[in-house]
């Protein structure tokens, strides 16, 4: 049995953001409305959609997983068989085969991983080439449902938190995971209130993980 909250429904979602708006009066207008469910089953697809979408577009990261989706190069033996053309073809950059296959050879025992505290699974998933604490935080919160997670390094988090709390200027990594500590135990559903805040402000997905 799991130490750590998980999130399992619209139940567990409310539960958070109620624990939200008395903590942090502030998240009130973002928590009006229920906040999306947002969950991507886990395993091998998921860290890989995760790694396609790194520093492009969401549109692009969809583009190109589809690509490889059709390809048949989803699954841990196709990418670990797959020729540079073929991932070229699906429009893959070298640095980030690279890291799919270093993914697909890993032999990573991706359901172990749901019994394991947050910290612990960062630390497996940052191990692994390509694989930095955004991405491993991302793949705890959404294919995880783990609860409490922050992705104090998202540049959509931080402008929205300056946006969402008036703040002089973006908050740094650190000074988003500060500001994020009396959010605990719920942090992860500050995260998506703050990216549900960031689309309607900026009118466009913060994120693009599903």
């Amino acid at each position: 049995m799991t130490s750590h909250r998980i999130i399992t429904g619209p139940e567990t979602m409310a539960e958070g953001a109620a624990y939200l708006r008395a903590v942090e009066p502030r998240f009130a207008p973002v928590l009006e409305n229920p906040l999306p469910m947002r969950l991507r089953p886990e395993g091998f697809d998921a860290l890989l959609w995760i790694i396609v979408g790194q520093q492009v577009s969401t549109a692009s990261a969809a583009a190109i997983f589809r690509r490889l989706e059709a390809a048949g190069l989803t699954t841990v033996a196709a990418m670990a068989a797959a020729t540079e053309d073929d991932l070229r073809a699906c429009g893959m950059s070298r640095p980030k085969m690279r890291y799919a296959r270093a993914l697909a050879e890993s032999g990573l025992d991706f359901h172990a991983l749901r019994g394991l505290p947050t910290a612990e699974v960062i630390g497996k998933l940052v191990a692994l080439p390509g694989i930095g604490r955004w991405s491993a935080e991302i793949y705890a919160m959404f294919s995880l449902g783990h609860a409490d997670v922050m992705a104090g390094g998202d540049l959509a988090l931080q402008e929205s938190a300056r946006l969402l709390f008036d703040l002089p200027e973006r908050p740094s990594e650190r000074a988003l995971r500060e500001m994020a500590e009396p959010w605990a135990p719920w942090r992860s559903v500050a995260a998506q209130a703050l990216w549900v805040y960031y689309r309607r402000a900026k009118g466009r997905e913060g994120i693009g993980v599903w």
